[in-house]
């Protein structure tokens, strides 16, 4: 193999290696099955960070540095050959300019979550068919979360990913699994992207933009107007709530924000927030105890 031909295979797998979008971590905790022999999870755990992060989900190239930071936590309930019964909690964060700080853009509790899983099965994903539910909830999530980072950097940049997630919705509502149809509840699969993709909510993909690219990603450099520009962002969540009282996108998003948000607004140089806080109360009463913590 002559020089050239080495570096095109250089080229060929750093490309390869950069395309990938995610620095996930996932745990499987089977610790309530009762199973004594774990190493079904362990695999399973592997199988699954692997088939996230060597994933291409997007045609973009990512560099190391701008790869998503996320977790996916999976605690299984109940265990019977290749029929699993659990929860998933993720969360993902960005990067803030010119900061350490990962802002948290996800934080979501699916406990609409039973799959089938063999060990050592190959984990593959196709937009147009439904095989796996484990595949099609995790696909789900990634595209909410590649939709919700990219909607911090953009004006309607995650708009095409949501498109994505629709998709894999409409595909898995085939399936006898809870959480793709309207009829699964309010606080479903089905609902998010419902609203993710919903004219109604468009002011909600706004806000992202505003709050992370226009607020937080200027406060480095000027602490004041980064704070005002977020509570500005975050009073405009209200036409959402004024139409869609209590609405699952918005519980999710201050089930993401809320420890931020009280952060934010109880350091650093003082802005105007008797709005702010009246509409935090009204548009998220359960966290009522952080917006008591806000000294200014």
């Amino acid at each position: 193999m002559n020089k050239f031909t080495y570096l095109l295979v250089f080229l060929f797998f750093t490309l390869h290696i950069a395309a990938q979008e995610f620095n996930a971590l996932v745990i499987v905790n089977a610790e309530q099955t009762g199973e004594s022999n774990q190493q079904i999870f362990k695999t399973l755990e592997r199988d699954l960070t692997e088939f996230i992060n060597e994933t291409s989900w997007t045609n973009k190239v990512y560099a190391n540095q701008e790869r998503i930071d996320a977790s996916f936590n999976i605690i299984v309930s109940e265990y019977d050959s290749d029929m699993f019964t659990a929860s998933i909690q993720i969360q993902a964060s960005r990067p803030v300019f010119g900061s350490t700080y990962l802002s948290p853009i996800y934080n979501y509790n699916d406990r609409q979550f039973s799959f089938n899983y063999r060990e050592f099965q190959p984990l593959n994903f196709n937009l147009n068919t439904f095989e796996s539910n484990l595949i099609s909830v995790v696909a789900f999530h990634v595209y909410t979360i590649l939709g919700l980072d990219a909607s911090t950097f953009s004006e309607n940049g995650g708009e095409e990913y949501h498109s994505v997630a629709k998709q894999i919705v409409n595909t898995a509502a085939s399936g006898n699994f809870s959480g793709w149809k309207a009829s699964d509840g309010n606080q479903s699969r089905y609902q998010l992207n419902e609203a993710l993709v919903s004219p109604i909510f468009s002011t909600f993909h706004n806000v992202m933009y505003k709050y992370h690219r226009k607020g937080l990603d200027i406060m480095q450099e000027n602490p004041r107007e980064g704070k005002e520009v977020i509570a500005e962002a975050i009073n405009e969540l209200k036409d959402i709530n004024d139409r869609r009282p209590n609405s699952f996108l918005l519980r999710t998003f201050f089930d993401t924000k809320a420890e931020e948000i009280q952060s934010i607004f109880s350091d650093g140089p003082s802005v105007t927030i008797d709005q702010l806080t009246q509409n935090l109360t009204r548009m998220a009463p359960t966290k009522r105890e952080n917006w008591s913590k806000i000294k200014y």
